[in-house]
């Protein structure tokens, strides 16, 4: 008997399908929820933030725009860092490692000492606009503390020119409702997997199962396909929402994206496996799959809190969970077209995070099912 027979998995794969379409409340929550979450996140939220990463591309090179990038660090708000040689503009918004690049021009030094306005220029990114209006806010301090640092009183010394790139509007619903799918997908497939095995053993269904020659990874891929195929029908009116009702722009490729998708939506489902295996009991596996599915979804993917912004014990957390990379692909690719090579680390990631997820739900099927 070979270590895997895919018409044992897809026959496990249809009796699933047949206890899903037999079954109003999972098909209900996996479509009514999604309209719930879009009515509810579609309006703007606003945080403080603190910390953040910006690039500094200094064509000066002169005491006074060194002093200038100190002035930003020295506020509290920013962490400055360099632009990498040979690498343009924008790559670091491109890339989401840092929010945005100030590009200091040639001679600001010399016209700044002269009493003349220096020119400089301060590239935001305009994807998650929440960030990009409180970095707004935050430069005219930043520009007074620079101006009582170079001219005395004077404040008007300094011509910041301000861009927000990929979301020029500061649409909130341009950053909420890609994050959506994200939400939606993390707490929804954990949840309807978190069930499933949990209900086969408390119905008695799972000795029957056993009795089989099915083997542990084809009962876990067989349990996958059906619920990837719903949740892959939840995203989908998550877009059409995101596209219709609230006019989102979708400027990257669809093909990446369901790529992406999919990483992520095996991740989730997965771990919804893994909750249900070791659990066996629905009411356990429910609350532990909220838990885990609901909080990191809304707290830790940087759909509301910005990651750079939380302690260095969650910055370190937060990539061990799924949608924290999913995050960063949806808005990469629904905002910025971010290309693959843009999204590398986050595909990465998300490859590593499914096969440990399928790993560790076939090693406890083996451990538990077989002696």
């Amino acid at each position: 008997m070979g270590l895997f027979n895919a018409g044992r998995a897809l026959s496990i794969a249809l009796k699933e399908t047949r206890h899903i379409l037999r079954d109003p409340f999972t098909i209900g929550m996996a479509i009514g929820m999604p309209l719930v979450y879009v009515i509810f996140f579609g309006s703007v939220i606003d945080f403080n933030y603190r910390n953040v990463s910006i690039t500094v591309e200094d064509r000066d090179k002169t005491r006074v725009s060194r002093e200038l990038v100190e002035t930003f660090t020295s506020s509290g708000y920013f962490r400055m860092e360099p632009l990498r040689a040979g690498e343009s503009s924008f790559k670091p918004l491109q890339t989401e490692r840092s929010s945005g690049v100030l590009i200091i021009e040639p001679g600001f030094g010399r016209k700044t000492l002269s009493g003349q306005q220096g020119g400089a220029q301060l590239l935001i990114d305009g994807a998650d606009n929440s960030k990009a209006g409180a970095l707004q806010s935050y430069l005219s301090g930043v520009s007074s503390a620079a101006g009582k640092r170079f001219a005395g009183e004077r404040t008007d010394f300094l011509r910041l020119k301000t861009r927000f790139l990929f979301n020029p509007e500061l649409n909130s619903k341009y950053l909420t409702i890609p994050g959506l799918a994200v939400v939606l997908t993390g707490l929804i497939s954990v949840l309807l997997t978190a069930l499933t095995v949990a209900r086969e053993w408390e119905t008695g269904s799972m000795e029957l199962l056993l009795s089989t020659p099915v083997r542990p990874m084809e009962i876990v891929v067989g349990k996958l396909l059906p619920y990837c195929a719903l949740s892959f029908a939840t995203v989908f009116l998550v877009y059409l929402a995101a596209r219709l009702m609230f006019g989102v722009p979708f400027t990257g490729s669809h093909l990446l994206y369901t790529a992406g998708y999919l990483l992520f939506t095996v991740a989730a489902l997965a771990q919804g496996l893994v909750i249900s295996v070791i659990t066996r009991q629905q009411q356990i596996a429910m609350q532990i799959a909220m838990i885990s599915g609901l909080l990191p979804s809304l707290l830790l993917s940087g759909f509301l809190f910005a990651i750079e912004s939380m302690p260095a014990f969650f910055q370190a957390l937060v990539n061990v969970l799924p949608p924290r990379w999913f995050m960063v692909i949806s808005r990469g690719i629904f905002l910025k077209g971010s290309g693959f090579a843009d999204l590398i680390v986050p595909f990465a990631a998300l490859l590593l995070l499914d096969a440990l997820l399928v790993g560790l739900a076939v090693k406890k099927f083996k451990t538990d099912l077989e002696p």
